[in-house]
């Protein structure tokens, strides 16, 4: 099966550890998406989001995690996700996503899909929170 690699950057209005915390903590990612998450604290622990449509497992120190969805192509191997987190000016963090082994067909949507129902709603979330 042919696969694609993502890539995003998005600057964000909270330090790292602010995204980090909202990308790593269950009650925290389930604010700023609104839907429930789980997210394990140890590598080898699952991980779901948006209500079990988005799961994997989590490889080692966040963010690096295996990621699939419940419309994944049958027989596709899990896809691959590292997020990369560094300051930007005094306050505002670059967030660097790579999003690597998704399947060609649903790359495009996908990466449609981060933008829509990740970085804006995370950005929305920070911003408040920084009130």
């Amino acid at each position: 099966m042919k696969t694609r690699t993502l890539r995003q950057t998005v600057f964000l209005p909270s330090p790292p550890a602010a995204v980090y915390l909202a990308l790593t903590d269950s009650r925290v990612h389930s604010a700023f998406t609104g839907s429930k998450a789980k997210i394990a604290k140890r590598a080898g622990g699952r991980m779901t989001a948006y209500g079990g449509y988005i799961s994997g497992k989590v490889l080692g120190l966040w963010p690096l995690q295996t990621w699939r969805t419940s419309e994944w192509p049958k027989g596709a191997a899990d896809s691959r996700l590292e997020i990369q987190l560094a300051p930007a000016g005094k306050t505002g963090t670059c967030l660097t996503m790579i999003h690597s082994e998704v399947p060609a067909s649903q790359a495009s949507r996908y990466a449609g899909g981060w933008r829509a129902f990740y970085w804006a709603p995370l950005r929305r979330y920070l911003k408040r929170s920084a009130k």
